[in-house]
């Protein structure tokens, strides 16, 4: 598969599980997303946040029947009613976003999960919400809002109107609910402060977030993560708020803390353009090489020994 054509479509997914701690249910996950010819480009679990997070790339049609493979995998397989993490989850496979890369839109994306979010709830029998540009109800564009509650929540009111699936059956079974959706690239971003006072990452997270009056584009959660503090962000468009001005953001409450930050951490994968001193002219996968000094200074600059060329979004993509 390449990008030389100029009609080939490619959408890429970041399907979020509810699993990070059993090997062989993961495992299965990343094989079940392939079954269809989509292409694995990133696989990250987490045992304190018990969530895996896939990222997947290719045509639409081999990407939606991956999608449906693994959600299937997931529904089988995990037991929200056993589930512990420290993250937020409504269901096994918890959120399921379609982005547009290359001769797509969103409203193509918003399109595709519409036609996955209904065969999801009528082949397999578990509510769906619709999310972001999908979305059929303004309250429900923002994850955050589909998720308030969690599993517990859903399973004691999903009979109120007002909790309606969109898809699917109105009743919660041990999978929980997905949340399908389309939206347009995002950095899942986490900073790890030198702490195991948990309060403090709550407070700098409060003081970052948008909602809370902080930074523009930027969801931060404040967790406990292997006995560290952790900044846990989402940020939805990285070009309103860089990873580099988050983590400046988090550096500079820290210090009021008396705390420093130690590392940060990237799920998935990050956009070249997001990178600092990486920038380059082009747009999508058409982008000029990416030096190893480069990456090397934008790693440094982001507290992020683990970056490497293939978590680049660009270089991930030149494998399709």
């Amino acid at each position: 598969m390449t990008h030389s054509s100029d009609d080939i479509q490619i959408i890429e997914a970041v399907p979020n599980f509810s699993e990070g701690r059993r090997a062989d249910v993961t495992d299965d996950l990343a094989a079940a997303v392939q079954t269809s010819g989509a292409r694995l480009l990133d696989r990250t679990s987490d045992a304190d946040h018990n969530r895996t997070v896939l990222t997947i790339a290719g045509p639409p049609e081999p990407v939606l029947q991956g999608l449906f493979n693994a959600v299937g995998v997931a529904v089988a397989r995990i037991d929200l009613r056993r589930h512990r993490g420290v993250h937020p989850r409504l269901g096994a496979a918890d959120v399921v976003p379609l982005v547009p890369i290359h001769n797509t839109t969103l409203a193509d994306c918003a399109r595709l999960a519409r036609r996955l979010g209904r065969r999801i709830g009528d082949e397999l029998d578990v509510p769906v919400y619709l999310y972001g540009e999908a979305a059929t109800r303004r309250e429900r564009r923002n994850l955050a809002d589909v998720r308030r509650g969690e599993y517990e929540a859903l399973a004691r009111n999903i009979h109120d109107p007002r909790r309606a699936p969109d898809f699917g059956p109105a009743r919660v079974g041990p999978a929980g609910a997905v949340v399908v959706g389309a939206r347009p690239i995002l950095i899942a971003f986490n900073v790890f402060l030198r702490t195991a006072d948990v309060a403090v990452a709550r407070a700098i997270a409060r003081q970052i977030r948008e909602r809370d009056g902080g930074l523009p584009a930027v969801r931060a959660l404040g967790l406990l993560v292997d006995g560290q503090a952790q900044v846990s962000m989402n940020l939805v468009d990285y070009r309103a708020t860089s990873p580099y001005a988050a983590v400046n953001a988090i550096h500079q409450q820290a210090a009021r803390h008396d705390v420093a930050l130690d590392r940060s951490e990237l799920i998935g994968l990050i956009p070249q353009g997001a990178l600092p001193g990486c920038e380059m002219e082009g747009t999508g996968h058409e982008k000029e090489s990416l030096s190893t000094d480069a990456l090397a200074a934008a790693a440094d600059a982001l507290l992020l020994p683990e970056l490497r060329p293939d978590r680049v979004l660009e270089v991930a993509l030149r494998r399709l």
